[in-house]
């Protein structure tokens, strides 16, 4: 897959692309977020909500792990394993299932998965957001399996 490389100014600009790039996605799509802390991936994540056609409000689960937003055209599942320290942690939670193609509903959104590195097997696409500025942000989409 070629690489897309996109630059965004502010909050906003992140949001609204990723609400755009939610027209190219279908259900079975696994995107894992790259990104330091405060690199803007759950504002993209917004994005992608509002892009499928749901008004949920968009939190990070890093406590809670796996929020699921129902409201649009299928199921969003954004996960943040930023707190897991193992695939084994996360397959004891029975968070495996999301990953397997033949029985995903919706889509599957990652932050963190390099805590699980091994637990995503399936086809995904990366979507990397680095800090270029204060308020700018460059996002990378491409590669995977």
């Amino acid at each position: 897959m070629n690489k897309l490389l996109i630059n965004t100014k502010s909050e906003e600009e992140t949001m609204k692309f990723a609400e755009k790039f939610a027209s190219f996605l279908d259900k079975g799509t696994v995107l894992l977020l790259h990104g330091d802390l405060g690199a803007g991936k759950t504002h993209f994540v917004k994005g992608l909500v509002k892009g499928f056609g749901s008004n949920a409000v968009v939190t990070s689960p890093t406590f809670t792990l796996l929020n699921i937003y129902e409201e649009g055209k299928f199921p969003i599942y954004h996960f943040d394993m930023y707190r897991l320290t193992s695939v084994e942690e996360a397959e004891e939670m029975g968070f495996a299932e999301y990953f397997d193609p033949s029985s995903q509903s919706g889509i599957v959104l990652v932050e963190w998965p390099e805590n699980v590195k091994g637990l995503i097997k399936c086809p995904h696409i990366n979507v990397e957001i680095k800090k270029t500025g204060e308020n700018e942000r460059q996002i990378i989409i491409g590669g995977g399996e």
